[in-house]
């Protein structure tokens, strides 16, 4: 039996390894956040920090940054007490009652929501008190599309009113503006609104009422069989039915908040050159509050004070670099993908190529993970419109000259052929598989069916006319 050695040695060894601290956490999040993350974060540490403050005053620029390096060595006490935080991030103090130009006044809106326009009109029906209320239930119970949510018989229980004096009301707001408002499923939406309309023929409702599927998968044939009308009448009930309003609710203005697109990056022409800019209205711009400034004498007498500004000041510059380095991030993908797609904004959509974020990460020595983490719920404003910046961003084929072709642009070369075909005679997938052949790209049948349903494109069977 061998005997077996028991001990301790003491080694010294090399590893490298990374450690997430909390301040890189924070930094990798602040680069993933979009405009209104970003401004909600900063929001929660101004709370926070008290050191922290948000300066409006003037746009960035990158040119009169320090380095990271130089940050590091600062004095942040010596540094507020000189006041020499004038830079982008650190710029002075701004007298609070100093005019500002983004008052509370000019973001008010008067869009009015649907239960207001309905009420407005009730106000001045002619009805008793009872339907009176009952009404107001009934508007203010509508969903955002202007459908009902209950039954009558649920009303006259939850209202303690009579059935018939729910239907009066109903039958009320049903002649009320958008017409079809208070349906209680599509088809009576659509009779409401032909009946408003004065061309509710016994044909329309009974197409209405029993065959608005086959209507839908265009199946005229069917419905021209079972009501002994011709395919042509058919089609032409169908035309005026397309014509008439689902969700006569969505044009008003929504009772949920609503959320706007805000551009993070803004790409103009000048010359012949497109040129990249931070949208600095959608970046939040701190600086140290001076207030801190008449602390530093006391700070140096209490220790307990000073180290406690250092945390502060120090966890402060950490998140105003995250954001400065979130700018620049973006500000060098985007520029990447500007160069890379030239012919986009040269020629249109029809002239996206393909693009992955290893492409882009190569090209600037970055991860792929932070062109991701760089373009996620970002925005770009450019000549041709407002696009996220994963638009220029896809897989597609090959052309007849091996360089890629994004899936965007097959998609809009598929959009220009159903826009372009007889429609009495739409091409079918296989037929436009030929068609993209020709103009130099091979694509599969099933592919095309794929990007055909993303465009919101109908069969070639529920295009045709008759």
């Amino acid at each position: 039996m061998n005997d077996i050695k028991l001990g301790f040695d003491l080694t010294i060894e090399q590893s490298q390894k990374l450690v997430m601290t909390p301040e890189l956490i924070q930094a990798i999040q602040i680069l993933q956040f979009n405009t209104q993350e970003l401004d909600a974060f900063v929001q929660e540490q101004l709370l926070v920090n008290p050191v922290l403050e948000q300066d409006q005053s003037a746009p960035s620029n990158p040119e009169a940054e320090t380095s990271e390096k130089e940050r590091e060595k600062l004095d942040w006490k010596e540094f507020i007490r000189n006041g020499s935080y004038d830079d982008i991030s650190y710029r002075g103090y701004r007298d609070k009652d100093e005019e500002r130009s983004d008052s509370f006044e000019r973001y008010v809106t008067n869009e009015v929501t649907l239960p207001e326009h309905l009420m407005f009109q009730y106000q001045f029906a002619t009805v008793d008190k009872g339907c009176r209320r009952v009404g107001k239930y009934i508007i203010e119970s509508l969903d955002e599309n202007g459908y009902m949510t209950s039954t009558v018989e649920e009303i006259s229980r939850a209202t303690g009113v009579r059935e018939e004096k729910v239907g009066e009301a109903l039958d009320i707001i049903h002649g009320f503006d958008p017409a079809g408002v208070g349906a209680r499923d599509l088809s009576e939406c659509l009779q409401l609104q032909l009946a408003a309309r004065k061309e509710l023929t016994p044909q329309m409702e009974e197409i209405i009422t029993h065959h608005l599927e086959d209507i839908a998968n265009n199946r005229l044939s069917a419905v021209a069989r079972d009501t002994g009308m011709t395919v042509l009448q058919v089609q032409e009930a169908a035309d005026v039915i397309r014509t008439l309003e689902p969700k006569p609710g969505r044009q008003f203005a929504s009772q949920m908040e609503t959320k706007y697109v805000i551009p993070d990056v803004i790409v103009e022409k000048i010359d012949n050159d497109y040129v990249v800019i931070i949208n600095e209205s959608s970046t939040p711009h701190l600086t140290i509050s001076s207030y801190y400034k008449g602390l530093l004498g006391k700070a140096e007498k209490d220790q307990q004070l000073s180290d406690y500004l250092s945390e502060r000041v120090s966890s402060a510059n950490w998140l105003i670099k995250s954001i400065e380095q979130r700018k620049q991030t973006i500000y060098n993908v985007v520029s990447a993908v500007v160069k890379y797609q030239r012919d986009f904004f040269d020629l249109g959509s029809k002239h996206l190529k393909t693009l992955t974020l290893k492409d882009i990460a190569e090209e600037l020595g970055i991860h792929e993970s932070t062109v991701s983490r760089s373009i996620s719920g970002k925005y770009l404003q450019c000549p041709r419109g407002v696009f996220e910046i994963k638009y220029f961003f896809s897989a597609g084929v090959s052309d007849e000259v091996g360089e890629g072709v994004s899936s965007n642009s097959i998609k809009e070369f598929i959009k220009e052929i159903v826009e372009g075909e007889d429609r009495h005679k739409p091409y079918s997938d296989q037929a436009m598989v030929s068609i993209l052949k020709d103009k130099g790209f091979n694509i599969s049948r099933r592919t095309v069916a794929k990007y055909r349903d993303e465009l919101g494109i109908l069969s070639s069977s529920k295009r045709k006319r008759y």
